[in-house]
């Protein structure tokens, strides 16, 4: 059932609503002349569209009551959007925030979801998170295979030139550390 665009009070019309008025009637025209395109025609007679009625197989049982899922126990800090209003029902707690990492989840998730220095902030979180790992690992005597886990066999194997550029920007970022530090402690 299309809406009716000839019955309009000579009063509301202005010259916005004319020129609506039109592109409605040439977008209306236009998927008439379209149909035949295969995937076109959502707006097909009911009688003809797949999934009209909406039929569930097999149908929703009646009068089948449930009691609400006990809510799992929140035993280590768990972060949530703030556009949230409480905890979903199941949250994961294998790796709970700490260190540097946790504080700076802690500050991101004081940020709405749409603030791209929420995503920001997570992202360098997860990579001080990584560099907190392998000193944790080396504390507890371990010995990390930093080659495999961060995948420098395969880029060399694969792409040489790219992993010359990585460690020279590595080297760079590095070198310009030492440099600061060792200048600061001269004063």
């Amino acid at each position: 059932m299309q809406p009716r665009t000839d019955v309009v009070r000579q009063n509301d019309v202005t010259e916005d609503t004319q020129t609506l008025l039109a592109r409605n009637q040439r977008s209306a025209g236009l998927a008439r002349d379209m149909s035949h395109i295969q995937g076109w025609g959502v707006d097909l007679d009911r009688k003809n569209r797949p999934a009209v009625p909406m039929e569930r197989t097999p149908p929703r049982l009646e009068n089948v009551h449930w009691d609400r899922p006990e809510e799992q126990p929140m035993t280590v800090r768990v972060f949530h959007s703030p556009e949230r209003p409480g905890m979903t029902p199941v949250f994961g707690t294998r790796q709970p925030p700490k260190g540097l990492s946790g504080i700076m989840r802690a500050a991101a998730y004081k940020m709405t979801e749409n603030d791209i220095r929420h995503w920001l902030l997570l992202l360098v979180a997860d990579r001080v998170d990584m560099v907190e790992g392998i000193g944790e690992d080396l504390m507890h005597g371990r010995v990390p295979n930093v080659l495999g886990e961060m995948g420098i066999k395969a880029e060399l194997k694969h792409n040489p030139q790219g992993l010359v550029k990585k460690a020279a920007v590595t080297a760079a970022v590095v070198g310009l550390g030492y440099y600061l530090l060792s200048r600061r402690r001269a004063r």
